[in-house]
């Protein structure tokens, strides 16, 4: 019986896993089902230990390899299909975080504002104010369907299948209304449409024009991806006195632990937050 694919099958339909994340794990547990002696149904504690200690890659490679383990016996336990579970005291190495890039607010006008030097200078503001406004992923802005348009909030098909509603400013419902009078009745399920394949703007494309107005206002391009304008949103939100759950909500994250990275960007902040807002804060030690 194939016990992988059993898995597999049931991430898909009990927790709405995307297709990359389960090609990830059909990947990552094929591996370790080919070099841990016996395969994965008979590995001790010991073997998977070995197996991942001797992976000559990084150590964020080695954690998402350890992640589809640990998933993998987790659920042959909760299936009482074996009754010792081999990954569960594993150790990993440490990983090291890069903190997120960020531009400032005003790098940020100077951007927006260099869209109207550009073709289709109507889309790409409107692109570039949602994505700093509401913190969307590359892939979800691009990929908006004319149906997450509700007005003064978008709703989000993020990740794992998962749906979130995500706020928008004034200014941003204002530059949407007006890429949405120029697109005009195109025949597109798609905010963005696109002549190519997929129907859509692409990342890449995206990409390509960001670079072009980083250039035009004055920015150095390796400093600006949509990456770095979704970072930057939630950094300036946090400096601003949000609240970091409801940052988490918005960026569409399942763990607040990745929200948390933030922490570690502003410390200034957070420190003048904590003596301003504290109870004791403002309270001198006798």
């Amino acid at each position: 019986m194939n016990y992988i694919e059993i898995f597999l099958e049931a991430l898909s339909a009990e927790r709405g896993r995307s297709k990359k994340t389960l090609e990830s794990y059909s990947s990552d547990l094929r591996l370790a089902n080919d070099a841990l002696p016996g395969g994965l149904m008979n590995a001790t504690e010991s073997d998977i230990q070995s197996y991942l200690s001797n992976l000559d890659e990084c150590a964020s490679s080695i954690a998402r390899k350890a992640s589809a383990l640990r998933g993998f016996y987790k659920f042959l336990m909760l299936e009482k299909i074996i009754t010792k579970n081999p990954a569960a005291n594993i150790e990993l190495p440490k990983r090291t975080r890069t903190l997120p890039k960020l531009l400032t607010p005003t790098e940020i006008e100077l951007l927006i504002s260099s869209a109207g030097d550009t073709h289709n200078s109507a889309r790409l503001r409107a692109m570039l104010e949602l994505v700093y406004a509401s913190g969307l992923r590359v892939s979800e802005l691009c990929e908006l369907p004319m149906t997450a348009n509700l007005g003064d909030k978008l709703l989000i098909h993020g990740k794992g299948a998962k749906e979130r509603i995500v706020p928008m400013h004034e200014r941003a419902q204002n530059a949407l209304h007006k890429w949405l009078k120029v697109r005009g009745d195109i025949k597109s399920k798609y905010i963005f449409p696109s002549n190519g394949k997929s129907g859509h703007i692409t990342r890449d494309g995206f990409f390509k024009i960001l670079k072009k107005c980083a250039v035009l206002s004055g920015l150095d391009p390796n400093r600006v991806s949509p990456h770095v304008l979704r970072h930057s949103f939630a950094s300036h939100l946090l400096a601003g006195g949000a609240n970091l759950r409801a940052i988490q909500t918005m960026l569409g994250h399942e763990d607040i632990s990745t929200t948390q990275i933030y922490t570690h960007v502003l410390p200034d902040k957070l420190k003048d937050a904590v003596e301003q807002h504290h109870p004791l804060g403002k309270i001198k030690d006798i």
